[in-house]
């Protein structure tokens, strides 16, 4: 496995990253020793980034056992923001008292003393960003926290966090985590060009679409056990991507998780997909992305299959673009970032 910065920093991190929320319960005695083997498995691939949330049941708990005696080995990553307690209005929320008492929970849970990357969950609109950042970036000095990032929110608002920390000398955010697949490619619109603009990670979870991209779904064929969606719910047009997601992998030798999975990555060199699994085969699989290289035809056919338009102003901006009206014949010719409208330069 390759590794790349995180951010604009320089902390080393592999190109997947493992999703612990499967750890959501310990299970019975047979749960601890297959949460182990799957971090065994993700490591000796070279993975070295795990990604949990305070919120997410017992997978600090189940994560600081497995990472006794290999801890500082990985980057490990959690969450606050959701709440601790519904019965205590300050028991949730990116306000520094939720931040001090999230923060403390989850290194007593995890085992550890430091946070490699601590994320904002959520963005709270009514918490001023003014007060996260500053809150966020005193753990950083205490060294309780060696990074910080954000989940969910749009890109004004982490616009302006970086900003403001940029102007104040605060700790900004390093990373971005967002959804992102085949399905549902909305950060295409602002928040991807905006975490390349900063030079931030994008982590990007639910890769597989909640399994629907997972090569279980087609027209004929109902889907195996495991899987966590109504097939009753899926429209033609996520059968119409399942189907050009499990061709590219018949062609390429692949397995259609594999194909979805790199797609993500072939999209922008700043994404980093999380990936998750309920057992080590299922991890190893997916892990396999890790070596798919999309050619550009397979790439366009995933595309055609979804349909997605970047909507206002970005498609507006780019047909202005290749106008020579606007800016006149030389700069029409040049295309967008990387050769072409709406293309990454990863591209």
């Amino acid at each position: 496995m390759r590794y790349r910065l995180l951010g604009r920093t320089g902390l080393r991190v592999s190109e997947l990253f493992f999703g612990a929320m499967t750890f959501y319960e310990r299970g019975g005695p047979d749960a601890l020793p297959e949460y182990r083997a799957m971090l065994d498995a993700y490591a000796d691939a070279g993975g070295n980034v795990i990604d949990t949330a305070s919120a997410y049941g017992e997978s600090e708990d189940v994560l600081g056992e497995l990472l006794t005696g290999r801890r500082d080995r990985f980057v490990v990553s959690t969450k606050y923001t959701l709440s601790r307690d519904r019965h205590d209005p300050n028991a949730a929320g990116n306000h520094r008292k939720n931040l001090v008492l999230s923060l403390e929970n989850s290194l007593r849970r995890l085992r550890t003393d430091y946070i490699d990357l601590y994320w904002v969950h959520l963005w709270d609109r009514r918490t001023p960003i003014e007060e996260t950042m500053r809150a966020l970036d005193d753990a950083v000095r205490a060294g309780k926290v060696l990074y910080v990032g954000i989940s969910d929110a749009p890109a004004w608002i982490v616009s302006q966090a970086n900003t403001l920390a940029e102007w104040r000398g605060w700790t900004p955010f390093a990373g971005l985590q967002v959804p992102y697949n085949l399905l549902k490619r909305d950060i295409e619109r602002e928040l991807l060009p905006m975490a390349e603009a900063f030079g931030m990670s994008v982590a990007a979870w639910g890769p597989l679409a909640g399994g629907v991209l997972s090569g279980k779904f087609t027209d004929a064929e109902a889907p195996g056990a495991g899987t966590r969606v109504d097939p009753s719910a899926l429209t033609p047009r996520d059968h119409a991507v399942a189907r050009a997601v499990r061709r590219v992998a018949d062609d390429l030798g692949a397995t259609a998780a594999q194909v979805a999975i790199a797609w993500t990555r072939a999209r922008s060199a700043a994404v980093h997909p999380i990936v998750g699994a309920r057992d080590v085969k299922q991890l190893t699989e997916n892990l396999g992305a890790a070596g798919v290289v999309l050619p550009e035809e397979a790439i366009r056919l995933l595309e055609s299959a979804a349909g997605f338009e970047p909507g206002f102003p970005g498609d507006f901006i780019a047909e202005c673009e290749a106008d020579p009206w606007v800016f006149g014949e030389a700069v029409a010719g040049l295309g967008g970032p990387g050769g072409g409208p709406g293309r990454s330069p990863a591209r």
